[in-house]
């Protein structure tokens, strides 16, 4: 009783002291207001610095310590809350996890998006697996959905999972290359092992450099388990599909972005968010009776292959929505600490050996990362069930823990807590037996038929990206045994494929192969075969000088922001651009602050002397010029087909009102308030398909 009232009148005193300390005076750590803290205390203005100075001496020694080392991967980041909620109740046949089967459940989640191989500081748009990490604060506890945006992964075993991230790493020698794959010991690690093909044939496609984590799909990657009511077992695979689509930059593109916004992806997430247009993605499942367990020409615990969505489609289950972003990016984002044994009731692991290690290696990373045992209580990381153990102390412990004992079973304290009762956690009964070895499964040595089902599944514009991929990264590696050795791998796949990389890094093209492509398709892989359509939150670049159309600019701007798009208008300098017609505009963003690869679309308004300054200016010239080549929407009205001319862009142009639609080119000799409809339609429709891929721009100087 006395220790309930010491802690009652210390309350009181805190409550007391948060009445009057309303201005967010500065403190020390220990609450004492500090008066001054532009100078140290010395000895005279000209003085030594005096070590009784407790300010100086407390901000140094926390300053010192502010950095905890970063995710050895996934160290680049950006996160945000939201929620999660079940359509219907349809799962729960399957699973006793609520959170999933109650429609009247919403529960609250983090998100974590990040690259793999880069450290905290490399940029966004490296060609890199994304990770895809969803953090649910479910009322039976935290689970953790720890995927990427690539179905599979580079190894099967976790046993190599350090050589993969070794080998990817920029080498030791010299610390080089930073966030990149193209180097001798990352394809050195893959020419020998075949089971990254499939993977690396991910890394090499456009779902490797995603136009932003609002437009990128999401997978559990591992065959994990969903347990009923009944202990009965099915086993599922995750996949998170965005609402906006799949869609990707180009490989041209992103090394440009990385230069102009290295924080495109969080950026963009970010300011989705603050703008209200809240990122969504439906949580579906492939379902498979345990019973099928063999059904298939591959091993549901190799985390290198896919359940084709043909074979096995993805029911729905739910939809996540993203609606508020961190107050602190270091408490939030860096600090949530994620582990793919973080599960409830209802779900359950399966012997896949990849994650076997990983269910031991997240929870002791984190000990190392956050200071000890005790990060679970970390804001971010806390669970809305309560929590009651007999954990105790420890680097970190914020809990007061109040009860006379620690241990269990006890006397003294009621024998609280006490294990069992409902909902607690009951692991999956499976019989288990053999003897220990070290062997893989015969049944995980097919490494070559899921990477030509990739490759088949692709479109022409898909498969060169792939191919001028493997070039790029190869013709960065010095050794020329390692490039042979990677066709030679690749001629397992498919022969053309082989030999239309090896035509690009100056080794023999392969002329027979010993394993001919088996020609199936998954029309599911392709990014473009069918795509979503949608121009909300893409950004549009308006170029504007003195003398602009203000109606006709108006007109557009009002228009695509109707749609849910984000016109900015890019004048040649910052402040307010005089208008020929109608009211004066102010430019939202200044032409030498910007660049066309962080638009999705440009359009380009009527005016003759605007139009004349943008034909005078190379920058303007080569902002639209450089959106053409990278085959986005371009769109122009009145003299602004005088800036089109000049960039070399199109070749077929509106000569009346009616507006002409050329290889994703839209113009129209309209202007004013009277800009017909029937062009807004035709560039909204152009931004909609994200790019136009027939159109062949090699000739472009961009």
């Amino acid at each position: 009783m006395a220790h309930d009232a010491a802690r009652d009148s210390k309350d009181e005193q805190l409550d007391a002291v948060r009445a009057v300390d309303d201005d967010q005076s500065l403190t020390t750590q220990q609450g004492v207001r500090v008066d001054h803290t532009d100078d140290a205390l010395t000895v005279g203005e000209r003085g030594p610095t005096l070590m009784e100075d407790f300010h100086f001496r407390e901000k140094i020694t926390h300053f010192d310590h502010e950095r905890i080392p970063e995710r050895v991967v996934h160290a680049r980041g950006a996160g945000a809350y939201g929620e999660f909620k079940p359509y219907d109740s349809w799962l729960a046949d399957y699973t006793t996890a609520g959170f999933l089967t109650d429609p009247g459940r919403t529960t609250p989640v983090f998100v974590r998006f990040s690259t793999v191989a880069g450290s905290r500081g490399s940029a966004d748009t490296v060609r890199d697996v994304r990770g895809f990490a969803v953090k649910f604060y479910t009322r039976e506890g935290n689970y953790d959905l720890v995927g990427n945006n690539f179905p599979v992964f580079f190894i099967q075993d976790g046993v190599k999972f350090p050589d993969f991230v070794h080998a990817v790493k920029p080498e030791p020698r010299n610390e080089i290359p930073q966030a990149a794959s193209a180097h001798d010991t990352l394809w050195d690690f893959v020419s020998l092992q075949p089971e990254t093909l499939h993977a690396i044939m991910w890394l090499m496609s456009d779902r490797a450099l995603p136009r932003s984590y609002r437009m990128m799909q999401g997978f559990g990657v591992h065959t994990f388990r969903l347990v009923d009511s009944g202990g009965r077992g099915t086993f599922v695979k995750f996949h998170w599909k965005p609402k906006l689509g799949t869609h990707s930059l180009i490989w041209d593109e992103v090394q440009k972005v990385a230069g102009a916004d290295p924080d495109f992806n969080r950026r963009d997430l970010w300011d989705a968010i603050e703008a209200g247009d809240y990122p969504e993605w439906e949580l579906g499942v492939q379902l498979v009776p345990e019973s099928d367990e063999f059904a298939f020409d591959f091993d549901l615990l190799d985390a290198t292959k896919i359940i084709p969505e043909e074979q096995v489609p993805v029911r729905p289950v739910g939809k996540l929505t993203l609606n508020r972003n961190p107050d602190n990016f270091f408490a939030e984002t860096e600090q949530i600490a994620f582990h793919t044994a973080n599960v409830v009731p209802g779900i359950d692991f399966t012997n896949d050996p990849l994650l076997q290690a990983r269910n031991f290696s997240y929870l002791d990373t984190q000990l190392i990362r956050l200071g000890g045992p005790n990060f679970a209580q970390l804001p971010v990381n806390r669970p809305v069930a309560e929590v009651h153990n007999d954990q105790r102390d420890g680097y970190g412990q914020h809990r007061v823990h109040t009860s006379e004992t620690s241990y269990n079973k006890n006397s003294i304290s009621g024998d609280r807590p006490r294990p069992g009762g409902e909902g607690a956690y009951t692991h999956y009964a499976e019989k288990v037996e053999g003897a220990k070895i070290r062997r893989r499964s015969e049944s995980f040595k097919d490494f070559y038929s899921q990477p030509a089902l990739f490759w088949n599944s692709m479109t022409d514009v898909e498969a060169e990206h792939i191919v001028a991929a493997y070039r790029f990264e190869l013709g960065k590696v010095t050794r020329h045994d390692i490039r042979v050795r990677v066709v030679e791998q690749l001629r397992h796949i498919d022969l053309d494929l082989a030999r239309r990389v090896a035509a690009g890094i100056g080794v023999p093209a392969p002329t027979e192969t010993d394993r001919p492509n088996h020609g199936q398709r998954s029309p599911a892989l392709s990014q473009i075969t069918d795509r979503v359509r949608d121009v909300a939150t893409r950004k549009i670049a308006i170029l504007a000088a003195d003398g602009v159309d203000g109606a006709g600019l108006a007109r557009l701007v009002e228009d695509l922001r109707g749609r849910g798009a984000v016109p900015e208008v890019v004048g040649l300098t910052d402040g307010t651009i005089r208008a020929g017609a109608g009211d004066d505009v102010q430019a939202d963003r200044a032409l030498p602050t910007m660049a066309s690869v962080l638009y999705d679309a440009v359009a380009v308004p009527c005016g003759p002397d605007s139009a004349e300054a943008l034909g005078r200016d190379g920058r303007a010239l080569h902002f639209v010029a450089e959106a053409y080549k990278h085959a986005k929407a371009v769109a122009a009205f009145g003299a602004g087909l005088k800036v089109l001319r000049a960039a070399r862009v199109g070749t077929a142009y509106a000569e009346g009102t009616d507006p002409v639609v050329d290889q994703g080119v839209v113009t129209t000799t309209a202007h004013g308030a009277e800009l017909p409809t029937a062009f807004l339609d035709s560039f909204a429709d152009q931004i909609a398909d994200h790019r136009c891929w027939t159109r062949r721009t090699d000739d472009v100087a961009a």
